[in-house]
C-alpha cells in the first residue's frame, strides 16, 4: 500500500494534472506607448521598440494567468535622437547600467465581460513597485496560419520620480517634463503549439 501510494505521488509529481499553456508575444503586432507632458500644456508621445513578453495559463479566460514582460529601456523612441539620448542617460532610465525594465503579474482579475485589472511589480532602474494596469480582452481567434492569437490593450498611469527618473527643468514654475506617465500597451499574443 505504501509502495502504491509513493508511486502515485511520483507520477503526479512528473506528470502534472494541468499543465500550463504558453502564450508568446508577437512583437510585430504589439506596441509599448507612452504619454507624458510637455511644459505644462501639451503632451509628447513616445514608444519603446524592443520588448518581450509571456502568458502561461490554464483556464480559457486568463484569470489564472502569469505575466512576465520586459523592455529594452534603450529602445526609447521620440522621434528626436537627442532627445532619447537624453533619456538614455541617468538623468532618466540609465539604459547602459539598467537595460531592463520588469513587470511580473500577481494578479489578474477579470471585472466584466471582457475587462480585467493587472496587479503586479513593475522594475525600473533599480526600483520595484506594485502597480495595477485597467485591461481590455479583445478577444480569441483562429488566423488564416492557423495560429490561436490573443489580444490585450493595458493602461497605466505611474509618476516617474517614484523610479528615479528625477530629471526636473522648471520654467516659469512649470515643470518642463511632466511627473505622471501614461502608458499605454497594445499587445498580441499567439499560443504556443507541441
Amino acid at each position: 500500500m505504501k509502495k502504491q501510494l509513493l508511486f502515485l505521488l511520483a507520477v503526479g509529481l512528473l506528470h502534472p494534472a494541468s499543465a500550463q499553456t504558453r502564450w508568446n508575444l508577437d512583437a510585430s503586432h504589439s506596441n509599448v506607448k507612452f504619454t507624458v507632458t510637455y511644459s505644462g500644456v501639451a503632451e509628447m508621445d513616445g514608444q519603446f521598440n524592443s520588448f518581450a513578453g509571456t502568458i502561461l495559463s490554464n483556464k480559457e479566460d486568463f484569470t489564472d494567468a502569469q505575466i512576465e514582460f520586459t523592455v529594452d529601456a534603450a529602445s526609447i523612441d521620440t522621434d528626436n535622437e537627442k532627445r532619447d539620448e537624453h533619456l538614455r542617460s541617468d538623468d532618466f532610465f540609465n539604459a547602459e547600467k539598467f537595460p531592463k525594465m520588469t513587470f511580473r503579474s500577481t494578479s489578474f482579475r477579470k471585472t466584466g465581460d471582457r475587462t480585467y485589472v493587472l496587479e503586479g511589480d513593475l522594475t525600473i532602474r533599480d526600483v520595484t513597485k506594485r502597480v495595477k494596469f485597467d485591461v481590455n480582452y479583445g478577444g480569441t481567434v483562429l488566423d488564416a496560419r492557423g495560429n490561436t492569437r490573443a489580444g490585450f490593450v493595458a493602461r497605466t498611469t505611474i509618476n516617474r520620480f517614484d523610479y528615479n527618473l528625477k530629471w526636473n527643468r522648471v520654467v516659469e514654475s512649470v515643470s518642463v517634463v511632466g511627473a505622471d506617465v501614461q502608458v499605454r500597451i497594445n499587445v498580441t499574443f499567439i499560443k504556443a503549439t507541441g
